[in-house]
């Protein structure tokens, strides 16, 4: 999933019906059984704006965040450590060869009420609901970025793909998605997928009505039909996102409680670093996510505990599911050389980029693209490259530019909003100026416009990063699957931006999806995370360190390796 979504986005507030189940938020605390409280909105920030909240298309985590709390799938991770738990699946079977999956639906989930509704009233959900969305999932659209999770994965899917890219309404070809009663959904695999579970889990297969589609058309990418714990209240943009509670949400905790205890969230989208801390410090915010590179030695003492005024916060740290890269355009007659782009990688000096520049908010990344902690895999196996200046010259020598002579000037194109992101391609710029005698000219674009250049190949040298969907290699490595890549340049490559294509790589990608032994699996992916070191279609800078700053009366908000955030079960102990 990519850090930090052209589609005019509205201007003003825009309050959306949700039926009578909308409320004003409250601030009252409520005791409820079990110790735990009712009442508070949740407000933190984000940096950029979003692109779309419709499920199919959501695919940064400014987007994902907001809807995880608006819609639901069938399974969900679990905040704490990110293992597969039952959402409106209450249960599930698998058959002897894990080709058939077959779910049982919690019973008594209705859809947010809303207009599109012929009395306004949010009906109940059924399976039939989930085999429309699938099949959404399965037809080609603009507004649809998720079919490379189930490409190869759900039966009829790609003949589906194929039938309607030739016509649209195409209904010849069947999906093997099947509602056996109203309860009970059937996905049959074209083979053993054994993560299936983990990319049931994004939003990309969240359940909405087809009464929202059909009345809402475009504008379903600012209109929310789910069956979450919040709905959507207002959009203002660059400014706020506001939810707030679903007065019938479905779900109860331990006690019996009706969940959410919170009356509300509210996201703010503050550019400024300082300015953000400043807000948590001043008590407007619940939630710092990440430090300011500027400010970190104010806000942590030598053994990286906090100090000063900031004792008052909780410091909640932990390894995270991330990396931090600069991408190449393989396509491009100077980036698709791959010695121009090994001078590039040799020339870098990560470690003391994550020391110096990023304060310790990032471990260098020395072992391939796939980050630290993935479970069952072994990072060392893959050895990255280390700095090494007379290399990095030999390298731009055959290229065919000694000593930096006829290097054209190239641009490194980031997003907007200053802060770490910007810090860190001035350190970049400095080191490849220095090292390889090369001109490098940076340029910051709104995070919209930065991925419709990257996607559409408009730039050839990007910074991106990449936060898991689920915590699995192939959700790192699937970035360079050349099935992914576009059969031309002006249609949008989402999955694998830098379009590397490598027969052997996908030779070998295909039979870690085979692979049902996860040792073996993981050696596999090791080999695969080599292949992306030695081709070098990008430049890998950290791994990302995930430290948050809360407000001490912040209760249930756990921290995980993939900033999976729920605040269904969150509450505030004031």
């Amino acid at each position: 999933m990519r850090q930090l979504l052209s589609l005019a986005i509205f201007c003003s507030f825009i309050f959306l019906s949700c039926g009578s189940n909308n409320k004003k938020i409250d601030t009252q605390h409520r005791d409820a059984k079990g110790g735990v409280k009712y009442g508070g909105t949740f407000r933190y920030n984000e940096v950029e704006y979003l692109k779309s909240i419709y499920p199919l298309s959501v695919t940064e985590v400014t987007g994902h965040r907001i809807i995880t709390q608006i819609y639901e799938g069938l399974v969900r991770f679990n905040p704490k450590d990110l293992s597969i738990e039952p959402l409106l699946a209450k249960s599930w079977e698998v058959n002897s060869d894990a080709t058939v999956y077959t779910f049982h639906l919690e019973r008594g989930v209705a859809f947010h009420d809303d207009p599109c509704f012929a009395d306004g009233k949010g009906r109940g959900v059924n399976a039939q609901d989930f085999v429309y969305c699938f099949d959404l999932l399965c037809t080609p659209d603009p507004k649809n970025q998720g079919f490379s999770f189930f490409r190869d994965v759900i039966k009829g899917a790609n003949e589906v793909y194929t039938a309607r890219e030739k016509n649209k309404g195409d209904k010849s070809v069947e999906l093997g998605v099947k509602a056996l009663d109203d309860s009970t959904l059937q996905i049959t695999l074209t083979k053993p997928t054994t993560d299936l579970l983990s990319r049931l889990a994004l939003p990309f297969v969240s359940v909405f009505p087809k009464e929202a589609v059909e009345k809402y058309k475009g504008d379903i990418l600012f209109h929310t039909v789910g069956t979450g714990p919040f709905l959507l209240k207002a959009l203002k943009q660059d400014e706020a996102v506001i939810l707030t509670r679903n007065e019938k949400y479905w779900g109860k905790d331990e006690f019996g409680n009706q969940l959410p205890y919170l009356d509300g969230v509210k996201v703010s989208f503050i550019k400024e670093d300082k300015t953000e801390m400043l807000e948590l410090v001043k008590g407007n915010l619940e939630m710092k996510y990440r430090l300011p590179f500027s400010m970190i030695d104010e806000i942590l003492d030598n053994n990286k505990q906090l100090k000063g005024d900031y004792k008052k916060f909780v410091l909640q740290s932990i390894p995270e599911f991330s990396n931090q890269f600069y991408g190449f355009l393989i396509p491009d007659k100077v980036t698709g050389n791959k010695n121009v782009r090994l001078a590039f990688n040799y020339a870098i000096d990560r470690q003391k980029i994550a020391d110096y520049t990023a304060k310790g908010e990032g471990v260098p990344a020395l072992n391939g693209f796939v980050p630290l902690g993935m479970p069952g895999y072994d990072n060392a196996l893959v050895k990255g490259y280390k700095f090494d200046v007379t290399k990095a010259k030999e390298y731009l020598a055959k290229a065919g530019y000694p000593n930096g002579k006829g290097f054209p000037k190239i641009t490194l194109e980031t997003n907007s909003g200053g802060g770490r992101n910007l810090d860190v391609a001035e350190a970049i710029k400095k080191m490849l100026t220095e090292n390889l005698n090369i001109e490098v000219e940076l340029t910051q674009v709104v995070w919209a416009q930065h991925t419709n250049n990257v996607e559409t190949g408009k730039t050839y040298f990007w910074r991106f990063g990449w936060v898991a969907d689920y915590p699995d290699p192939n959700n790192f490595l699937n970035l360079f699957y050349g099935k992914n890549v576009p059969k031309t340049m002006e249609e949008a490559a989402y999955t694998n931006p830098t379009r590397y294509v490598n027969k052997n790589f996908d030779a070998l990608y295909e039979k870690a999806l085979v692979t049902i032994n996860s040792e073996e699996r993981n050696k596999i992916y090791a080999q695969l995370d080599q292949m992306i070191v030695d081709d070098a279609p990008v430049l890998l800078i950290y791994y990302s360190m995930n430290r948050r700053l809360i407000q001490p009366y912040v209760k249930n908000f756990n921290n995980n390796g993939m900033e999976y955030r729920s605040f269904r079960e969150v509450w505030f102990d004031k």
